[in-house]
């Protein structure tokens, strides 16, 4: 019989290394209208929304006769240097960072994702996933369509194409009504572009104003970063035409239940950005406090796992009046190692991202306060390097619930069986980490951080998907930039 501790630590074999313990969004997308600069201005948007993908990058801008694409692995400082951004011509221009797991992560994959079609040259970034794209794949595959690319987003370009409307935005309109899912949609085509959002609004999408130009974006932080002025969000199922003729807005979707990420505010989205008519950081300060409320203890130090523990730190330590310490240090320049010692160095992943500081936690009961937990693998090394550096007691507090299911809205994530909380009880799991106590927010509390409950997806933790997602889909691996 298997010890329960290393029953827990027995995973599947998957593509993501033992370190990467932590879920990953699928991408930001970035669209500028009617400016000079506007392929700088989109690479300068990128940057804003690095956080949201670092597989692959990509540009494509019009110049009113044509588009120009360029396209790259890797970060976006990486690919696009003075060259490849003189060859973006036009005031036009429309950005991608993509996420993917390794194995399927290819340049063919990047986006945007350009055509040339009876509709005239198009270009589409997505943030999402599409859970019917296998099928809808499948029956264009048999009536003669071919894909160069694994990815559910080219799903979306054939439809468009295919489609009867002679109008761009009324093929858009016909292809969308056939796909299920999670989309946040920026197209180009020569003199236009146009933002979508999915019915259930899974996906942030906002509208800014610089000058004269009109701007879209996966996050507000990136109009800031161009001095751009946040508008307002696009709201779900709303579509959105930047013409010569200005802003242009269209619901042209049945309404649907609004399903929006609330793990958006727990962890991907930046803390200085604005998502779904919320500061991210003020959300995050509010879950702290709801954790302290509902899972109290005695110590002397409130340690924050850096970096999207911080704010949830903040509010854990205003609440319960226990000192804050930034007792963890993230090193912010690690990439992927070609070597990794067996023995040598203990927790070898781990340190090259964080070190404890010994003077803050040295003799003291520390409280670490993290997003999530999703293998265990982390929080376990992070308890233990806490531990080594001399904490009395190591206590983890988590400002979300625990994460049981999958995502298949856009996200990253482990399957089912490596999610640790899906198969053992709190109880389980802090014995497996270490810790001396291990406290979750309950679901109600997440509730109470943003404000209510209707308008908010999560399916991970509680099994309970807003749209089904067809078994054969997750059999045969559809990408929306990550499988």
């Amino acid at each position: 019989m298997i010890a329960q501790e290393d029953r827990l630590a027995q995973t599947p074999r998957t593509v993501r290394s033992e370190d990467d313990d932590r879920f990953h969004d699928e991408c930001g997308v970035f669209g500028v209208f009617h400016h000079p600069e506007a392929a700088n201005l989109t690479y300068l948007g990128l940057h804003g929304l690095q956080h949201r993908g670092q597989e692959s990058a990509g540009i494509v801008s019009s110049s009113g006769d044509r588009l120009y694409e360029e396209k790259g692995m890797g970060q976006v400082a990486r690919i696009f240097k003075k060259n490849q951004l003189r060859r973006l011509k036009g005031d036009l221009a429309i950005g991608h960072v993509r996420y993917s797991t390794a194995g399927k992560s290819s340049l063919a994959n990047a986006q945007p994702l350009l055509i040339d079609s009876c509709k005239g040259e198009i270009a589409i970034a997505h943030n999402g996933n599409l859970v019917n794209a296998y099928s809808l794949r499948d029956a264009l595959e048999k009536d003669g369509s071919i894909f160069r690319t694994n990815s559910d987003t080219e799903v979306v370009l054939h439809l468009i194409a295919r489609s009867r409307q002679a109008d761009l935005e009324a093929a858009i309109v016909d292809a969308l009504k056939q796909v299920q899912g999670a989309y946040s949609l920026v197209f180009i085509a020569r003199d236009r572009i146009i933002g979508v959002r999915d019915p259930r609004g899974f996906r942030p999408l906002s509208l800014g104003r610089l000058g004269d130009a009109h701007i879209l974006s996966s996050e507000s932080s990136a109009f800031d970063l161009i001095d751009a002025a946040f508008v307002r969000d696009v709201d779900p199922g709303e579509m959105v035409v930047l013409s010569a003729a200005g802003v242009k807005s269209y619901r042209p979707f049945p309404p649907q239940p609004v399903s929006q990420c609330i793990f958006e505010y727990v962890y991907f989205s930046r803390p200085d950005s604005r998502v779904f008519g919320r500061a991210v950081h003020e959300v995050r300060k509010r879950l702290g406090r709801e954790l302290a409320r509902e899972q109290p203890l005695e110590a002397d130090v409130v340690v924050p796992v850096p970096d999207s523990g911080m704010y949830a730190g903040l509010g854990f330590s205003e609440e319960s009046r226990i000192p804050l310490e930034f007792g963890l240090v993230r090193n912010h320049y690690v990439g992927r190692t070609f070597i990794e010692p067996r023995q040598a160095i203990r927790h070898f992943g781990v340190k090259l991202k964080l070190n404890p500081v010994r003077a803050l936690i040295e003799g003291k009961r520390v409280v670490l306060i993290d997003d999530s937990i999703v293998r265990g693998t982390t929080s376990r090394k992070i308890v233990s390097m806490v531990r080594s550096a001399g904490a009395r007691e190591v206590h983890m507090r988590i400002s979300s619930a625990p994460t049981v299911g999958p995502c298949h809205y856009g996200v990253d994530t482990p399957t089912r069986s490596e999610l640790i909380a899906s198969s053992h009880t709190v109880d389980e799991i802090k014995k497996y980490i270490r810790a001396d106590s291990l406290g979750y927010l309950s679901l109600e509390g997440m509730y109470r951080a943003v404000g209510e409950s209707q308008s908010f997806c999560t399916a991970c933790y509680t099994n309970s998907y807003p749209v089904p997602f067809p078994k054969e889909e997750e059999a045969h691996g559809m990408v929306s930039g990550r499988r």
